[in-house]
Order: C-alpha cells, then structure tokens, then sequence
C-alpha cells in the first residue's frame, strides 16, 4: 500500500472504532472518533518512516517495533494507547493488501505476504484498502462487543488500557 491507503485506512478506521466504542452518533461519538484518530493515523504513518533510513518495510514494519509501541504507553502513560492500533493495521495492509508482504521478524529478511495483495499503482489499491479496513473494524466490534472483559484476569496495566478504550 502507499501512504494514501494508509491514511485512508486510519481515517476509515477511527470513523468506525469511534463507532464502535460510542454508537449513539452523539457529540460523545464524535470526540471519540478525534480522540482515536490522530494516535492511529499517526501509528499508521510510522512505519514509512523507513523509506527515509534503514531497508523499507523491514527496519519498522516488524513485530518488536509493533511491541515497543504496545508497551510505550504501560512504562511511559500519555495518550499513546491508540498508536499500536495504527501501526498493526499499517502491518495488515501491507501483508495482506499489497504483493510485496513485509519481514515480521526482521532483521530476518524473509518477507512475509498473502497471495490475495495488488500492486501498490494499482487501480484496485483503493478497494483492497476499503475491504481490508472493513474486516479489521469487524474484528474490532467482535473484541469489544464479545470478550468478557470483567472475567478475565488481566495486569492492572492491560485491564486500564481496555477501560481507556471504553470496552
């Protein structure tokens, strides 16, 4: 994907997970929606970042980069809980919507990918970004609507991290 599909991506998906966690479509939904939105565009954006040092989609398209930013917000607080989310969808797109795929577990080189990806000048580069935001938000409603939250025993980091999300 190209950095267009990864904006729209953010921008559709923090539409919808605005939707998700305040379904009324009140003022509430929409603060949500800004709340969600600038960390996950930002999160969706950061892994280019490597287009400008290092070897693209190897150096920040991995999983302990994915990591660190899970962690960030338990050892660091902040507002920073959302920006993972934009840079796994970020990962998402690219293994799943573009032929190319990325190295997961750099600095092994193996690249990883779905056969079902376009090229990134392809003039289907914009509906495989839309299919692929769709599923991501309809796993999104599934973990939110359908994980029982209050049974399970989670670290108090985790469990604040969920009730930050609203679920």
């Amino acid at each position: 994907m190209n950095k267009k599909g990864h904006v729209m991506n953010a921008v559709l998906l923090s539409i919808g997970i605005g939707y998700i966690l305040e379904p009324a479509g009140t003022e509430t939904t929409f603060v949500r929606i800004l709340e969600v939105g600038l960390p996950i565009t930002l999160g969706a954006l950061f892994p280019d970042v490597d287009t400008e040092f290092g070897k693209h989609r190897k150096t920040l398209h991995n999983l302990p980069v994915l990591g660190l930013f899970v962690a960030f917000p338990h050892f660091f607080g902040g507002n920073l809980q959302f920006v993972w989310i934009g840079i796994l969808t970020h990962y998402v797109l690219d293994v799943m919507g573009s032929k190319r795929g990325i190295a997961l577990f750099y600095p092994y080189s193996k690249e990883f990918g779905l056969p079902i990806g376009v090229a990134v000048k392809s003039d289907h580069a914009d509906l495989m970004t839309v299919v692929i935001t769709a599923l991501e938000l309809v796993v999104v409603a599934a973990i939110v609507f359908y994980t029982p939250w209050d049974t399970l025993r989670l670290g108090d980091s985790i469990q604040q991290g969920i009730q930050a999300i609203g679920a």
